[in-house]
């Protein structure tokens, strides 16, 4: 074995035992030379041989770095390896993310905007802040007034801020009687009764908002018009402005949540035919990285005092640092960029999902990162669930979104996000012949 391989093999062992770490700067090749004992030029071939196997990578004017692994994927659900698929969360990476959102992260590094980025920030931001904040955030001719935005430390702390300002303890929360499991975590934490509202196929429906208030009180409403999580509705123009019309006629504030709605972007929110008794909340989690989050709030002018104390008393705040982040990456394109990726590779899984389970009642969006799969009679969603497992898939029961006492139909929300293209499509195809079997089958495994 030559010197330049016994030295590279060294480096890499450090780097496998966690003694160098994703994103640690090698030294200059002179002074690595030095170090070891080795010429010059057979440093330039270590740091050579380290590239060539993917343990570094070096970057103009520089230096050396080690490299962060490649994204383990999950093996195919027929190989024997002990990985499990993820089709339970739902966050959306694609190839091209670190390396459009570096070159932003890159200039905040430098000491000076580093020490201005660690303060400590409030719900309000800075007056720059919700400017960028404001545009990032229109949709369809809408645009928030920047006045009126917040920021959280993430979409569930914006949300669980804005029903904790709408909501007394033991108050009612309509919700859409199958919801994101997330608020039916909060409402639990807050002491809010949750009040299930019936759906259809163009969302809730406005009807069930009044008998529901007729029969007592609704504090507030928490609605997903836009891809909703798991169903993937979103309302058409005419729905939205009934339950516009139903929340101005009633006094009720709704909770909009935009979450998803970056992948739908031409539809106009909920908030713009109720400014005044809507609250939007929307995040980055989905739209860049959920490493990296931030937590908006549009909020009526009545609600913007009760909203901010509820933040600040939460410890759901903001960090500096993701918001200069955040009006970085907007104000370059990087956001605009990471979108119309996320919505090609949305696109693409869609195609996959739909060849994989044609036949089946699937109910979902061309624009959607997830489906909503009523299982074939015969199976009911745990055991489904569990059957899955056992292929080493994972998937969410219907009872996980459903509330109070309202039995929906059995089915399981698939996730796209997790396994690569090709890992997904065999899933799926794994998950259909499943679904073509019975449980009875199953257990005789």
């Amino acid at each position: 074995m030559t010197d330049y391989q016994s030295v590279a093999n060294e480096v890499a062992d450090t780097i496998m035992a966690g003694g160098l770490r994703p994103g640690d700067r090698l030294p200059p090749q002179r002074e690595f030379a030095r170090r070891h004992g080795i010429a010059t030029s057979t440093a330039g071939r270590v740091y050579q041989e380290l590239a060539r196997r993917g343990l570094t990578v070096g970057e103009v004017g520089r230096g050396t770095f080690v490299r962060a692994p490649a994204d383990a994927t999950a093996g195919a659900p027929t190989e024997s390896t002990g990985a499990r698929i993820d089709l339970e969360v739902n966050h959306p990476v694609v190839p091209e993310q670190a390396r459009l959102l570096s070159p932003g992260l890159g200039r905040m590094l430098r000491p000076d905007a580093l020490g201005t980025v660690l303060r400590h920030s409030g719900a309000a931001g800075t007056p720059a802040a919700r400017e960028s904040a404001a545009d990032l955030l229109r949709r369809g001719g809408w645009q928030p007034d920047p006045a009126r935005v917040l920021f959280a430390g993430n979409g569930r702390q914006a949300i669980t801020a804005a029903i904790s300002a709408l909501v007394p303890p033991g108050g009612r929360l309509g919700v859409e009687e199958v919801t994101y499991p997330g608020v039916k975590a909060m409402a639990a934490r807050l002491g809010v009764v949750l009040v299930p509202l019936a759906v259809d196929g163009a969302g809730l429906v406005p009807e069930a908002v009044e008998e529901a208030h007729r029969s007592a009180p609704l504090q507030a409403l928490y609605v997903q018009p836009t891809l909703h999580n798991p169903l993937s509705v979103t309302m058409p123009p005419q729905r939205r402005r009934q339950l516009a019309d139903v929340l101005l006629r009633l006094g009720v504030t709704a909770v909009e949540d935009t979450i998803w709605a970056f992948l739908h972007d031409d539809v106009e929110p909920l908030a713009a035919l109720a400014p005044e008794r809507t609250v939007l909340v929307d995040s980055l989690s989905k739209r860049i990285s959920p490493g990296l989050t931030l937590g908006f709030a549009v909020a009526p002018r009545a609600v913007l005092a009760p909203l901010a104390t509820a933040l600040r008393a939460g410890g759901n705040l903001p960090m500096a640092f993701a918001l200069e982040a955040a009006s970085r990456w907007h104000a370059d394109g990087t956001v605009a960029a990471l979108v119309r990726a996320k919505q090609r590779a949305a696109a693409e899984r869609q195609v996959i999902a739909r060849r994989r389970l044609a036949g089946f009642t699937v109910r979902t969006d061309p624009r959607s990162y997830h489906c909503w799969w009523e299982l074939p009679d015969g199976w009911q969603s745990d055991a489904f669930v569990a059957a899955a497992a056992r292929h080493g898939i994972g998937v969410l029961p219907s009872s996980a979104f459903t509330v109070g006492r309202h039995r929906s139909v059995d089915a399981v929300r698939l996730g796209y996000c997790s396994p690569t293209p090709d890992v997904l499509s065999q899933a799926l195809a794994t998950l259909a012949d499943l679904a073509r079997s019975t449980p009875d089958d199953f257990l005789a495994d």
